[in-house]
């Protein structure tokens, strides 16, 4: 199976990026590019959720642990309709609710205010536990990134997590590779990843981040797992659609110019 329109939609979202970044002069384009597909397939195929009614009690919740690549989950939301998409021109300007990091008090669809690492993760386990306590249908999603599992409360959150069984809860792991100040496996490695979370009594699933067959399938595979919480290791391409951004550190947090902006747009098949 392919997914054509999906993959239509995550360009829109990436060009919806770097316009952003672009108009605030500073963000994070790097980790919210190579997020974009599955940040895509959340809004646009898994998820139950309705923007003309945020609060729905028996909605899935989304929440990006990783914070500072809240270009993507904006973007994600302008595009399901959750606000103008013209909104996005306001990113870290004064007044704005667009903030560098989600606000979970001013902009409709975020679930939770992320941008400390590790944080997210936690307060994701315990909606989890609420949802299974309350007996809501809702599943919890929660997109890490690869530095982030550097953090220890990460770890105390994956344990608390597969203690209780929480099958409710999907985390996905952004693996690109690099983090701010370079390699992850140079800064501090966590690798095995995979028999790490295993080790924790996770199921671990292993795809390629970009492929929408395969993220896909993931989904289907986590929401058909009980009794333990599903970890997606999600491999992907820092920067990805921008050949001077693809797997470069420089561009972790630092905004186009607008020569790099207009040809950024143009390769991701956009008009500048």
């Amino acid at each position: 199976m392919k997914y054509p329109e999906l993959k239509e939609i995550a360009q829109k979202i990436r060009i919806d990026i770097i316009r952003a970044v672009h108009a605030a002069g500073s963000g994070h384009p790097g980790g919210s590019l190579s997020a974009a597909d599955i940040v895509t397939a959340l809004y646009f195929r898994e998820m139950n959720i309705d923007p003309k009614n945020p609060k729905m009690l028996t909605r899935d919740k989304f929440i990006l642990s990783k914070g500072h690549a809240g270009p993507v989950q904006y973007a994600a939301l302008a595009e399901k309709g959750f606000f103008p998409k013209e909104e996005l021109l306001t990113l870290r300007k004064i007044g704005s609710k667009l903030q560098g990091h989600p606000d979970m008090k001013k902009v409709p669809g975020v679930e939770m205010s992320t941008g400390s690492l590790g944080q997210g993760f936690s307060v994701s386990v315990g909606m989890a536990l609420a949802n299974r306590m309350d007996n809501h249908e809702g599943r919890i999603y929660v997109l890490l990134g690869d530095g982030e599992l550097q953090e220890g409360i990460v770890w105390e959150a994956a344990m608390s997590a597969a203690h209780y069984g929480l099958d409710n809860l999907t985390a996905i792991l952004d693996w690109n590779g690099l983090q701010i100040d370079g390699k992850n496996e140079d800064v501090m490695s966590v690798s095995p990843v995979d028999e790490k979370f295993r080790s924790f009594g996770w199921n671990v699933l292993y795809i390629d981040g970009h492929n929408f067959d395969e993220i896909v399938e993931a989904f289907n595979k986590a929401r058909n797992t009980e009794g333990k919480p599903t970890v997606i290791v999600a491999k992907t391409v820092k920067g990805k659609g921008v050949s001077f951004m693809e797997d470069n550190p420089g561009w972790h947090g630092k905004a186009p110019s607008d020569e790099e902006a207009r040809k950024a747009v143009e390769e991701l098949g956009g008009e500048w």
